[in-house]
Protein backbone atom coordinates (compact mmCIF):
# COMPACT_ATOMS: atom_id res chain seq x y z
CA UNK A 1 0.00 0.00 0.00
CA UNK A 2 3.26 2.29 0.81
CA UNK A 3 4.67 1.31 -2.23
CA UNK A 4 1.74 1.94 -4.31
CA UNK A 5 1.14 5.57 -2.69
CA UNK A 6 4.93 6.24 -3.74
CA UNK A 7 4.80 5.13 -6.96
CA UNK A 8 1.13 7.28 -7.18
CA UNK A 9 3.24 10.29 -5.30
CA UNK A 10 6.10 9.53 -8.06
CA UNK A 11 3.76 9.69 -11.57
CA UNK A 12 2.16 12.98 -10.37
CA UNK A 13 5.65 14.54 -9.40
CA UNK A 14 7.06 12.92 -13.00
CA UNK A 15 4.08 14.58 -14.85
CA UNK A 16 4.29 18.03 -13.34
CA UNK A 17 7.55 17.60 -14.56
CA UNK A 18 6.60 16.84 -18.16
CA UNK A 19 3.82 19.19 -17.78
CA UNK A 20 5.98 22.00 -16.89
CA UNK A 21 8.73 21.03 -19.46
CA UNK A 22 6.68 20.58 -22.10
CA UNK A 23 6.55 24.34 -23.73
CA UNK A 24 10.56 24.60 -22.81
CA UNK A 25 12.15 21.40 -25.09
CA UNK A 26 9.55 18.26 -26.70
CA UNK A 27 13.06 16.11 -27.02
CA UNK A 28 14.01 16.73 -23.18
CA UNK A 29 10.15 15.82 -22.33
CA UNK A 30 10.64 12.18 -24.43
CA UNK A 31 13.93 11.33 -22.94
CA UNK A 32 11.97 12.15 -19.67
CA UNK A 33 8.72 10.38 -19.99
CA UNK A 34 10.90 7.22 -20.78
CA UNK A 35 13.14 7.40 -17.95
CA UNK A 36 9.74 7.24 -15.94
CA UNK A 37 8.67 4.64 -17.71
CA UNK A 38 11.65 2.28 -17.10
CA UNK A 39 11.89 2.95 -13.33
CA UNK A 40 8.23 1.96 -13.01
CA UNK A 41 7.72 5.79 -11.92
CA UNK A 42 4.62 5.44 -14.31
CA UNK A 43 2.18 2.67 -15.25
CA UNK A 44 1.83 1.87 -19.06
CA UNK A 45 -1.67 3.49 -19.17
CA UNK A 46 -0.12 6.99 -17.78
CA UNK A 47 2.74 6.48 -19.81
CA UNK A 48 0.58 6.29 -23.01
CA UNK A 49 -1.97 9.14 -21.70
CA UNK A 50 1.40 11.46 -20.83
CA UNK A 51 2.78 10.45 -24.66
CA UNK A 52 -0.28 11.48 -26.08
CA UNK A 53 -0.40 14.47 -24.56
CA UNK A 54 3.18 15.12 -25.69
CA UNK A 55 2.18 14.66 -29.38
CA UNK A 56 -0.56 16.49 -29.41
CA UNK A 57 1.67 19.50 -28.09
CA UNK A 58 4.49 18.78 -30.42
CA UNK A 59 1.61 19.22 -33.22
CA UNK A 60 0.47 22.69 -31.61
CA UNK A 61 3.57 23.81 -31.25
CA UNK A 62 4.09 23.05 -35.05
CA UNK A 63 1.14 24.70 -36.16
CA UNK A 64 2.00 27.79 -34.04
CA UNK A 65 5.44 28.63 -35.72
CA UNK A 66 3.96 27.70 -38.69
CA UNK A 67 1.39 30.05 -38.50
CA UNK A 68 3.89 32.84 -37.10
CA UNK A 69 5.98 32.34 -39.70
CA UNK A 70 3.26 32.94 -42.14
CA UNK A 71 2.41 36.02 -40.17
CA UNK A 72 5.77 37.11 -40.00
CA UNK A 73 6.19 36.71 -43.99
CA UNK A 74 2.65 38.74 -44.24
CA UNK A 75 4.33 41.27 -42.18
CA UNK A 76 7.63 41.56 -44.13
CA UNK A 77 5.46 41.65 -47.88
CA UNK A 78 2.85 44.50 -46.52
CA UNK A 79 6.22 47.09 -45.05
CA UNK A 80 7.96 46.04 -48.41
CA UNK A 81 4.86 47.02 -50.36
CA UNK A 82 4.11 50.02 -47.80
CA UNK A 83 7.42 51.40 -48.49
CA UNK A 84 7.18 50.77 -52.25
CA UNK A 85 4.12 52.88 -52.24
CA UNK A 86 5.38 55.51 -50.21
CA UNK A 87 8.81 55.76 -52.21
CA UNK A 88 6.65 55.73 -55.24
CA UNK A 89 4.20 58.24 -53.72
CA UNK A 90 7.31 61.00 -52.58
CA UNK A 91 8.36 60.93 -56.43
CA UNK A 92 4.68 62.01 -57.39
CA UNK A 93 4.35 64.37 -54.32
CA UNK A 94 4.95 67.31 -57.04
CA UNK A 95 2.07 65.80 -58.93
CA UNK A 96 -0.32 66.41 -55.91
CA UNK A 97 0.64 69.77 -55.45
CA UNK A 98 1.03 71.12 -59.13
CA UNK A 99 -2.11 72.61 -60.62
CA UNK A 100 -2.22 72.87 -64.48
CA UNK A 101 -3.84 75.93 -65.96
CA UNK A 102 -4.46 77.02 -69.93
CA UNK A 103 -6.53 78.95 -72.29
CA UNK A 104 -7.24 78.66 -75.96
CA UNK A 105 -8.67 81.25 -77.94
CA UNK A 106 -9.65 81.80 -81.54
CA UNK A 107 -10.08 85.40 -82.68
CA UNK A 108 -10.81 86.81 -85.69
CA UNK A 109 -9.47 90.44 -86.18
CA UNK A 110 -10.63 93.28 -88.59
CA UNK A 111 -8.38 96.68 -88.68
CA UNK A 112 -9.59 99.71 -90.81
CA UNK A 113 -6.94 101.73 -90.62
CA UNK A 114 -7.25 105.25 -92.80
CA UNK A 115 -4.07 106.13 -92.59
CA UNK A 116 -2.22 104.12 -94.27
CA UNK A 117 -2.32 103.51 -97.86
CA UNK A 118 -3.20 99.94 -99.28
CA UNK A 119 -1.78 97.96 -96.27
CA UNK A 120 -3.78 99.56 -93.63
CA UNK A 121 -6.73 97.18 -93.63
CA UNK A 122 -6.17 93.60 -92.41
CA UNK A 123 -8.66 90.50 -91.95
CA UNK A 124 -6.66 88.06 -90.10
CA UNK A 125 -7.51 84.40 -87.88
CA UNK A 126 -5.42 84.43 -84.84
CA UNK A 127 -4.92 82.15 -82.17
CA UNK A 128 -3.76 82.24 -78.57
CA UNK A 129 -2.92 78.74 -76.69
CA UNK A 130 -1.37 78.82 -73.13
CA UNK A 131 -0.67 76.13 -71.09
CA UNK A 132 0.90 76.55 -67.12
CA UNK A 133 2.15 74.55 -64.06
CA UNK A 134 2.23 75.93 -60.95
CA UNK A 135 3.49 73.85 -58.36
CA UNK A 136 4.12 74.09 -54.34
CA UNK A 137 7.40 72.76 -53.75
CA UNK A 138 7.18 73.08 -50.10
CA UNK A 139 5.18 75.04 -47.86
CA UNK A 140 7.20 78.74 -48.71
CA UNK A 141 8.02 77.86 -52.36
CA UNK A 142 6.55 77.64 -55.34
CA UNK A 143 7.26 77.68 -59.03
CA UNK A 144 5.23 78.65 -62.08
CA UNK A 145 6.27 77.59 -65.93
CA UNK A 146 3.81 78.69 -68.67
CA UNK A 147 3.97 78.16 -72.49
CA UNK A 148 2.08 80.49 -74.93
CA UNK A 149 2.29 80.64 -78.90
CA UNK A 150 3.49 83.78 -80.58
CA UNK A 151 4.31 84.30 -84.40
CA UNK A 152 7.64 86.49 -82.84
CA UNK A 153 9.19 87.19 -79.42
CA UNK A 154 6.99 90.19 -79.29
CA UNK A 155 6.31 90.83 -75.56
CA UNK A 156 3.46 91.75 -76.06
CA UNK A 157 1.58 89.48 -77.90
CA UNK A 158 1.23 85.63 -78.02
CA UNK A 159 -1.36 85.49 -80.77
CA UNK A 160 -0.49 83.38 -83.51
CA UNK A 161 -1.89 84.52 -87.44
CA UNK A 162 -3.40 81.68 -88.56
CA UNK A 163 -1.34 81.46 -92.53
CA UNK A 164 1.81 79.67 -94.13
CA UNK A 165 0.12 77.38 -95.73
CA UNK A 166 -0.61 75.25 -92.12
CA UNK A 167 2.68 75.33 -91.01
CA UNK A 168 3.21 74.37 -87.48
CA UNK A 169 2.97 77.42 -85.17
CA UNK A 170 5.78 78.46 -82.75
CA UNK A 171 5.72 77.68 -78.63
CA UNK A 172 7.63 80.44 -76.23
CA UNK A 173 8.70 80.30 -72.74
CA UNK A 174 6.30 83.08 -71.27
CA UNK A 175 6.61 82.78 -68.17
CA UNK A 176 8.93 80.78 -65.49
CA UNK A 177 9.83 81.76 -61.78
CA UNK A 178 10.41 81.31 -58.35
CA UNK A 179 7.91 82.64 -55.63
CA UNK A 180 9.23 82.49 -51.92
CA UNK A 181 6.79 83.31 -49.15
CA UNK A 182 8.11 83.02 -46.17
CA UNK A 183 5.51 81.41 -43.22
CA UNK A 184 7.21 83.99 -40.50
CA UNK A 185 6.17 87.00 -42.94
CA UNK A 186 2.36 86.21 -44.18
CA UNK A 187 1.77 87.74 -47.38
CA UNK A 188 5.14 88.53 -48.39
CA UNK A 189 6.17 87.08 -51.77
CA UNK A 190 10.03 87.10 -53.35
CA UNK A 191 9.76 86.64 -57.05
CA UNK A 192 12.52 85.87 -59.11
CA UNK A 193 12.47 84.99 -62.95
CA UNK A 194 10.32 85.96 -65.77
CA UNK A 195 7.19 86.06 -63.83
CA UNK A 196 3.41 87.59 -63.92
CA UNK A 197 2.69 91.01 -63.69
CA UNK A 198 3.42 92.03 -59.65
CA UNK A 199 1.63 95.22 -59.50
CA UNK A 200 -2.16 96.28 -59.66
CA UNK A 201 -3.19 97.43 -62.88
CA UNK A 202 -6.17 99.62 -63.43
CA UNK A 203 -5.98 99.89 -67.17
CA UNK A 204 -3.54 98.77 -69.78
CA UNK A 205 -1.83 102.46 -71.57
CA UNK A 206 1.46 101.60 -69.43
CA UNK A 207 1.31 97.97 -69.79
CA UNK A 208 -0.21 95.59 -72.52
CA UNK A 209 -1.96 92.20 -69.99
CA UNK A 210 0.53 89.64 -72.54
CA UNK A 211 3.71 91.59 -70.95
CA UNK A 212 5.45 89.11 -68.46
CA UNK A 213 8.21 91.25 -66.34
CA UNK A 214 11.73 89.49 -65.89
CA UNK A 215 13.95 90.05 -62.84
CA UNK A 216 13.42 90.42 -59.36
CA UNK A 217 10.21 91.64 -57.43
CA UNK A 218 9.06 91.50 -53.79
CA UNK A 219 4.86 92.43 -52.96
CA UNK A 220 3.13 92.49 -49.48
CA UNK A 221 0.12 92.97 -48.75
CA UNK A 222 -0.60 94.14 -44.96
CA UNK A 223 -4.51 94.06 -43.28
CA UNK A 224 -5.42 96.90 -41.65
CA UNK A 225 -8.46 95.98 -39.45
CA UNK A 226 -11.29 93.97 -41.37
CA UNK A 227 -12.25 96.26 -43.83
CA UNK A 228 -8.72 97.92 -45.07
CA UNK A 229 -5.45 96.25 -46.70
CA UNK A 230 -2.74 98.12 -47.86
CA UNK A 231 -0.54 96.72 -50.56
CA UNK A 232 2.82 97.20 -51.99
CA UNK A 233 5.07 95.54 -54.59
CA UNK A 234 8.96 96.90 -56.05
CA UNK A 235 11.62 95.20 -58.20
CA UNK A 236 14.18 95.68 -60.59
CA UNK A 237 14.14 94.31 -64.00
CA UNK A 238 16.59 93.83 -66.72
CA UNK A 239 15.25 94.74 -69.78
CA UNK A 240 18.74 94.38 -72.50
CA UNK A 241 22.94 94.02 -71.25
CA UNK A 242 25.11 96.34 -71.51
CA UNK A 243 23.60 98.91 -74.04
CA UNK A 244 26.28 101.51 -73.83
CA UNK A 245 29.16 98.58 -74.89
CA UNK A 246 31.05 100.66 -71.97
CA UNK A 247 30.58 96.80 -69.72
CA UNK A 248 28.76 93.94 -68.03
CA UNK A 249 27.88 95.29 -65.13
CA UNK A 250 24.59 95.84 -64.18
CA UNK A 251 25.43 100.25 -64.44
CA UNK A 252 25.86 99.16 -68.62
CA UNK A 253 22.29 97.53 -68.62
CA UNK A 254 19.02 99.26 -69.59
CA UNK A 255 17.10 98.45 -66.69
CA UNK A 256 13.87 99.10 -64.93
CA UNK A 257 12.91 100.20 -61.39
CA UNK A 258 9.11 99.79 -60.50
CA UNK A 259 7.26 100.83 -57.00
CA UNK A 260 4.17 100.82 -56.18
CA UNK A 261 1.90 101.57 -53.22
CA UNK A 262 -1.33 101.11 -52.55
CA UNK A 263 -4.87 100.69 -50.28
CA UNK A 264 -8.31 98.97 -50.54
CA UNK A 265 -10.85 100.38 -48.19
CA UNK A 266 -14.71 98.60 -47.73
CA UNK A 267 -16.32 101.60 -46.89
CA UNK A 268 -19.47 99.95 -46.42
CA UNK A 269 -21.16 96.70 -47.10
CA UNK A 270 -22.15 97.71 -51.18
CA UNK A 271 -19.08 100.06 -51.68
CA UNK A 272 -15.55 99.22 -52.31
CA UNK A 273 -12.50 101.73 -52.93
CA UNK A 274 -9.04 101.11 -54.17
CA UNK A 275 -6.12 103.66 -54.83
CA UNK A 276 -2.83 103.92 -55.31
CA UNK A 277 0.18 105.34 -57.10
CA UNK A 278 2.97 103.59 -59.04
CA UNK A 279 6.47 104.27 -60.24
CA UNK A 280 8.62 103.11 -63.50
CA UNK A 281 11.77 104.89 -64.09
CA UNK A 282 14.57 103.40 -66.47
CA UNK A 283 17.90 103.71 -66.48
CA UNK A 284 19.95 103.67 -69.63
CA UNK A 285 16.94 104.24 -72.13
CA UNK A 286 19.35 106.93 -73.92
CA UNK A 287 21.18 104.48 -75.23
CA UNK A 288 19.28 102.56 -77.02
CA UNK A 289 15.97 102.96 -79.32
CA UNK A 290 14.13 99.65 -78.52
CA UNK A 291 11.71 101.47 -76.16
CA UNK A 292 10.61 104.81 -77.85
CA UNK A 293 8.80 103.35 -80.38
CA UNK A 294 5.46 103.26 -81.77
CA UNK A 295 4.39 107.00 -81.57
CA UNK A 296 6.85 107.69 -79.19
CA UNK A 297 9.41 110.59 -80.15
CA UNK A 298 12.78 109.03 -81.16
CA UNK A 299 15.78 108.94 -78.09
CA UNK A 300 13.15 109.61 -75.77
CA UNK A 301 13.72 108.95 -71.86
CA UNK A 302 11.18 107.98 -69.39
CA UNK A 303 10.59 107.86 -65.89
CA UNK A 304 6.82 107.40 -65.50
CA UNK A 305 4.39 108.31 -62.72
CA UNK A 306 0.62 106.56 -62.27
CA UNK A 307 -2.27 107.19 -60.03
CA UNK A 308 -4.93 104.64 -60.13
CA UNK A 309 -8.40 103.92 -58.40
CA UNK A 310 -11.53 101.91 -58.81
CA UNK A 311 -14.76 102.22 -57.01
CA UNK A 312 -17.60 98.92 -56.61
CA UNK A 313 -20.60 98.83 -56.06
CA UNK A 314 -23.14 96.77 -55.12
CA UNK A 315 -27.00 96.32 -53.75
CA UNK A 316 -27.90 97.57 -57.43
CA UNK A 317 -29.70 95.56 -59.73
CA UNK A 318 -26.44 95.20 -61.65
CA UNK A 319 -22.79 95.31 -60.24
CA UNK A 320 -21.54 98.70 -61.12
CA UNK A 321 -17.52 99.39 -61.24
CA UNK A 322 -15.77 102.61 -61.99
CA UNK A 323 -11.92 102.45 -62.91
CA UNK A 324 -8.97 104.55 -63.85
CA UNK A 325 -5.97 105.56 -64.06
CA UNK A 326 -3.64 108.97 -65.11
CA UNK A 327 0.05 108.85 -66.23
CA UNK A 328 2.89 111.18 -66.82
CA UNK A 329 6.57 110.80 -68.25
CA UNK A 330 8.78 112.85 -65.98
CA UNK A 331 11.67 113.23 -68.51
CA UNK A 332 9.81 114.04 -71.77
CA UNK A 333 11.08 116.11 -73.76
CA UNK A 334 8.68 117.79 -74.64
CA UNK A 335 4.77 118.48 -73.60
CA UNK A 336 3.49 115.20 -74.70
CA UNK A 337 3.78 113.38 -71.72
CA UNK A 338 0.30 112.91 -70.31
CA UNK A 339 -1.93 109.65 -70.41
CA UNK A 340 -4.88 108.84 -68.63
CA UNK A 341 -8.22 106.55 -69.11
CA UNK A 342 -11.58 105.88 -67.50
CA UNK A 343 -13.78 103.34 -67.64
CA UNK A 344 -16.82 101.43 -66.44
CA UNK A 345 -18.15 97.62 -67.03
CA UNK A 346 -20.52 95.67 -65.12
CA UNK A 347 -22.45 91.87 -65.08
CA UNK A 348 -25.69 91.35 -66.46
CA UNK A 349 -28.10 88.37 -66.94
CA UNK A 350 -24.65 86.27 -68.27
CA UNK A 351 -23.40 89.25 -70.33
CA UNK A 352 -20.10 91.45 -69.00
CA UNK A 353 -19.96 95.04 -70.34
CA UNK A 354 -16.56 97.13 -69.91
CA UNK A 355 -16.18 100.30 -71.85
CA UNK A 356 -13.17 102.83 -71.33
CA UNK A 357 -11.92 106.32 -72.76
CA UNK A 358 -8.48 107.34 -73.02
CA UNK A 359 -5.73 110.16 -73.98
CA UNK A 360 -2.28 109.09 -74.40
CA UNK A 361 -0.10 111.79 -75.69
CA UNK A 362 3.19 110.71 -77.60
CA UNK A 363 5.66 110.21 -74.99
CA UNK A 364 3.20 109.70 -71.76
CA UNK A 365 4.56 106.04 -71.81
CA UNK A 366 6.64 103.39 -72.95
CA UNK A 367 5.86 102.89 -76.77
CA UNK A 368 7.38 99.35 -76.51
CA UNK A 369 4.68 98.07 -73.44
CA UNK A 370 1.40 99.95 -73.97
CA UNK A 371 -1.86 98.28 -75.12
CA UNK A 372 -0.93 96.55 -78.57
CA UNK A 373 -4.93 96.63 -79.46
CA UNK A 374 -5.66 100.11 -79.34
CA UNK A 375 -4.53 102.53 -81.70
CA UNK A 376 -2.40 99.11 -83.41
CA UNK A 377 -0.36 99.46 -80.54
CA UNK A 378 0.66 103.19 -81.23
CA UNK A 379 1.29 105.99 -78.48
CA UNK A 380 -0.23 109.51 -79.54
CA UNK A 381 -3.29 107.87 -79.38
CA UNK A 382 -7.00 108.87 -78.23
CA UNK A 383 -10.29 106.83 -78.25
CA UNK A 384 -12.98 104.18 -76.66
CA UNK A 385 -12.67 100.71 -76.22
CA UNK A 386 -16.06 98.57 -75.86
CA UNK A 387 -16.11 94.98 -75.32
CA UNK A 388 -18.92 92.50 -74.57
CA UNK A 389 -18.57 89.17 -73.53
CA UNK A 390 -21.40 86.11 -72.87
CA UNK A 391 -20.46 82.98 -70.85
CA UNK A 392 -22.59 80.56 -73.43
CA UNK A 393 -21.30 77.62 -70.82
CA UNK A 394 -18.84 77.22 -67.81
CA UNK A 395 -15.38 77.65 -68.64
CA UNK A 396 -16.69 79.10 -72.42
CA UNK A 397 -17.48 82.26 -73.67
CA UNK A 398 -17.92 84.42 -76.48
CA UNK A 399 -16.70 88.30 -76.95
CA UNK A 400 -16.38 91.33 -78.96
CA UNK A 401 -14.21 93.97 -78.57
CA UNK A 402 -14.51 97.20 -80.73
CA UNK A 403 -11.76 100.00 -80.69
CA UNK A 404 -12.46 103.38 -81.78
CA UNK A 405 -8.98 104.79 -81.77
CA UNK A 406 -7.47 108.44 -83.26
CA UNK A 407 -4.06 108.70 -83.99
CA UNK A 408 -1.45 111.26 -84.54
CA UNK A 409 1.77 108.59 -85.64
CA UNK A 410 0.45 105.72 -87.15
CA UNK A 411 4.31 105.43 -88.55
CA UNK A 412 6.82 108.05 -89.41
CA UNK A 413 5.37 109.63 -92.50
CA UNK A 414 1.59 109.41 -92.04
CA UNK A 415 -0.20 111.05 -89.48
CA UNK A 416 -3.64 111.56 -88.09
CA UNK A 417 -5.52 108.60 -88.88
CA UNK A 418 -8.63 106.66 -87.64
CA UNK A 419 -7.63 102.95 -86.75
CA UNK A 420 -10.91 101.35 -85.89
CA UNK A 421 -10.65 97.13 -84.65
CA UNK A 422 -13.15 94.84 -84.54
CA UNK A 423 -11.87 91.43 -82.28
CA UNK A 424 -14.65 88.45 -82.40
CA UNK A 425 -13.28 85.98 -79.82
CA UNK A 426 -14.30 82.40 -78.65
CA UNK A 427 -11.69 81.06 -75.68
CA UNK A 428 -12.42 78.04 -73.08
CA UNK A 429 -10.15 77.80 -69.98
CA UNK A 430 -9.26 74.70 -68.18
Amino acid sequence: MRLASKKTAAALCGGLLLAMSIPANAAVDAKLLDMLKANGSISPAQYAELQAELAKDKKEQQIARQAQQETNEQIAATAKKTNELSTFDQKLAWAAKTQFKGDVRFRQETVKNDGVSNTGDQDRQRIRARLGAYTEINPQVDTGIRIATGNNNDARSTNQSLEGNFSKKDIWLDQGYVDYHPTAIKNLHLIGGKMPQPWVSMGDIIWDSDISPEGLAVTYKYPLGSSTELFGSAGHYTLQDNVDGEGKQFRHDLRLYAGQLGARFAITDNLKMTLGGSLYAYDNDEDTASLAINGNSPGEEFKVWEGFGSLDIGGLPMPLSLYGQIVNNDSASNDQDMGWLAGVKTKFYGFGLDYNYRDIQRNAVVGAFTDSDFANGFTGSRGSKLKVSYEIDKNFALGATYFMADSDYTNATLRDSKINTLQLDAEAKF
